[in-house]
């Protein structure tokens, strides 16, 4: 079965607030990809709201309820309790939390989850309290130890960081050192019952191998390569590329 496939929003929405306008419009976008084959819609809101607004989120849900009853909104970040609120509010299926300090550009590692296993499982608790799927921001080559630990929180999922391997776009011997790390980290959590997800710098041109390499790959959550594709080929028909590559 072809992963999922969710479109980050936040590219979108920093290009709609570069001006004090409502175009770009966040939800016009959402839709067409949603029209489009996209399983759900995955925004990450920040404290200083620097892309997505905090306004947004009930726009987005109302979307997704009111024309899209089988898609998926994924809130991901960092579980302070204003953030915690602020999901709870908005109701997603999927939350991804995410070890992001404020000041970062984007996310870029995962969670220590040895380290942090006692604080995580308190709030993935509280979230599946309310029904909602939880996953976790894990490093691409995570140990047996450290997806342990994922699992001891009660967390459904982990979403591995897929930066480092959408970094060696130029350097097929990297990419496949890196594919070897994602494949084994994969394994590792399907045999613990862990669900995989998948996120960041993921292309058409490199998601095909990703799929190959994580048969087991549940959903592909990607933004940035997907909105610059959007600029040359337009929403609609870079949805349905990344739905093909996928598998």
């Amino acid at each position: 079965m072809s992963a999922k496939l969710s479109v980050n929003l936040n590219a979108v929405a920093m290009l709609r607030n570069r001006r004090d306008l409502p175009w770009p419009s966040v939800t016009a976008l959402g839709r067409i990809a949603l029209e489009n084959g996209a399983h759900g819609l995955t925004v990450h809101p920040r404290p200083d709201q620097r892309h997505i607004r905090f306004s947004d989120l009930p726009a987005i849900r109302a979307l997704i309820d009111d024309e899209f009853p089988n898609a998926e909104f994924n809130i991901e970040g960092y579980p302070t309790d204003a953030f915690l609120d602020l999901a709870e509010a908005n109701e997603p299926e999927q939350v991804t939390l995410v070890p992001d300090d404020p000041t970062q550009a984007t996310s870029d590692h995962g969670w220590d989850f040895e380290g942090k296993g006692n604080y995580l499982r308190s709030v993935v608790q509280r979230l599946k309290k309310r029904g909602v799927r939880v996953s976790l921001f894990c490093d691409p080559d995570a140990s047996r130890a450290a997806l342990e630990a994922a699992k001891a929180t009660g967390a459904d999922r982990v979403e591995f960081y897929t930066g480092p391997y959408g970094g060696t776009y130029d350097d097929p011997a990297r990419a496949a050192e890196e594919l070897s790390k994602l494949e084994a980290a994969g394994k590792i959590a399907y045999e613990l019952g862990l669900g995989v997800n998948a996120g960041h710098d993921l292309t058409v041109e490199n998601l095909p191998a990703l799929a190959r390499a994580i048969p087991n790959l549940l959903e592909v959550s990607i933004g940035h390569g997907l909105t610059a594709d959007a600029l040359e080929y337009g929403m609609a028909a870079t949805v349905q590329r990344f739905i093909k590559a996928c598998g």
